[in-house]
């Protein structure tokens, strides 16, 4: 009896997650890269508060666009031809595989958020209302979630392209900027209390489409291996 399209994304959900537990490199490596990033990135500016404030968003989802991307983008490339003629003779649906991946890379994108933009929050003042803090818990799954789906399509497309490695900025970089521009907007929106409604919107749509990408090209991309 064949899983259920479900089973088969845990599956590959718990198998990417074992990963990443076994080899700490999101714990160990990227997370602390991206928080030295910000810390070097004030001592630079210097101790100007009202500055430090209204770079501190931008600087924030640089950051985790820069870095966090590569968590997903990471962990589509390291698996080898034989890992997914594997995943082929085993019968896993090559779109609940692609869900199964993005779907670990997200948690492991908001584990990075959570950690580097409490960096960000101590190093550049950036404060909002009770309200605002709770609204951020909708913004950075999004974004998380989003930049994840982006960047295993990505990877998805570069393992099996004869360019390689030498295209994923060139998907991520003009794919990743409506996802950028709404999250510091909102972020801007909520210190201001002008609203982020839109930018929400923007963001679920962007979530949307990349989703959809994605599950469809699932299998074409995996018959050219």
């Amino acid at each position: 009896m064949t899983p259920s399209f479900g089973a088969q994304l845990r599956a590959v959900m718990r198998r990417d997650l074992d990963r990443e537990r076994r080899s700490g490199e999101v714990l160990w490596i990227t997370i602390p890269f991206g928080a030295i990033a910000l810390i070097l990135v004030q001592l630079s500016v210097g101790a100007d508060v009202p500055v430090l404030r209204d770079l501190g968003p931008g600087l924030y989802w640089a950051v985790v666009l820069l870095f966090g991307v590569l968590i997903s983008v990471r962990r589509t490339t390291v698996e080898t031809q034989a890992q997914r003629d594997l995943v082929a003779l085993l019968g896993i649906d090559p779109a609940a595989a692609f869900a199964g991946r993005a779907l670990a890379s997200s948690l492991l994108l908001l584990g990075f958020q959570l950690i580097v933009g409490a960096v960000a929050v101590l190093f550049y003042d950036i404060r909002f209302s009770a309200s605002g803090w709770l609204a951020m818990a909708l913004v950075l799954p999004l974004a998380a979630y989003g930049l994840a789906v982006l960047g295993t399509l990505a990877g998805s497309i570069a393992t099996r392209a004869a360019m390689g490695p030498a295209l994923i900025p060139l998907i991520v970089a003009p794919l990743a900027v409506p996802l950028l521009l709404a999250a510091t907007e909102s972020v801007e929106g909520l210190r201001n209390a002008t609203g982020i409604l839109p930018w929400v919107l923007l963001m679920i749509t962007v979530d949307l489409v990349l989703s959809i990408t994605g599950v469809l090209t699932a299998r074409p991309l995996m018959e050219t291996q």
